[in-house]
């Protein structure tokens, strides 16, 4: 059952009626929803919009079967509005299971190398695509390289954080806890195909909310139902991305 939360959800729900009755059929019974945030951030690049965290969290307490929204994000110990964002989304009574982000240090050094040498560029590209290089493609791109190299760059950062172990967990933990009947999960990762398939064998729903082609082939190929989220983006968007036709009759 949807009760919306705040007028403008009301006013949403108005003019998508269908939509609502959608989800309400997928809500039909106690719900558990699995947001692995980082994951959702990427598909800003191809929608050009952006999920606005509380606008989700109020989209969510508004259908009555939901019981608890788990939400995944890593924390950047350094950075003041990272640690900030997790405090909020506590505050909005997420579920939030977080962890220190991993900054990692990977050499770009390339003056100890002939120039001909694909030592460097095996630590990003993978071998299979690297052994069809020429060799003037492996030297062009360690010239690239030693330019970087030259202007004082010998290491790149990247940071990691994974939560396909804790999500994943936690989806069989609500199984084995009971009283949850459909799992929600909002990822297009092939890390969880493995829980979802599990789920699904003991007959338990499960639907991966995503958009188009943000969805791995390992997790499509377990045959669990799809909800692409362009369908409620008037509902979860940052306020000033609503769709103008739309923002109109608000």
């Amino acid at each position: 059952m949807f009760k919306a939360k705040t007028e403008r959800l009301k006013k949403l729900a108005q003019i998508y009626p269908d939509r609502i009755k959608e989800l309400e059929k997928i809500f039909d019974k106690p719900t558990n929803i699995y947001l692995d945030w980082a994951n959702m951030l990427h598909w800003s690049e191809k929608l050009s919009w952006h999920i606005d965290p509380k606008r989700l969290k109020q989209f969510c307490d508004s259908f009555s079967a939901i019981s608890v929204v788990r939400l995944y994000q890593g924390t950047l110990e350094t950075n003041p509005d990272s640690i900030h964002f997790i405090n909020d989304l506590t505050k909005m009574n997420y579920a939030v299971t977080t962890k220190a982000v991993k900054i990692m240090r990977l050499p770009i050094d390339v003056s100890g190398i002939p120039n001909n040498s694909p030592a460097i560029l095996a630590n990003f590209i993978k071998k299979p695509l690297l052994r069809r290089f020429t060799l003037e493609t492996i030297e062009f791109l360690n010239d690239k390289l030693k330019d970087l190299n030259l202007s004082g760059i010998t290491y790149i950062e990247h940071r990691k954080c994974n939560f396909d172990v804790e999500l994943g967990r936690d989806m069989l933990h609500d199984y084995d806890a009971g009283g949850t009947d459909n799992f929600i999960l909002w990822s297009g990762d092939s890390d969880f195909a493995d829980p979802v398939s599990q789920l699904l064998k003991d007959k338990k729903k499960v639907v991966i909310f995503a958009t188009a082609r943000r969805i791995s082939i390992e997790l499509g190929a377990t045959k669990a139902q799809i909800f692409d989220i362009q369908k409620i983006r008037n509902f979860i968007c940052n306020a000033k991305e609503i769709q103008p036709d739309i923002s109109k009759q608000l």
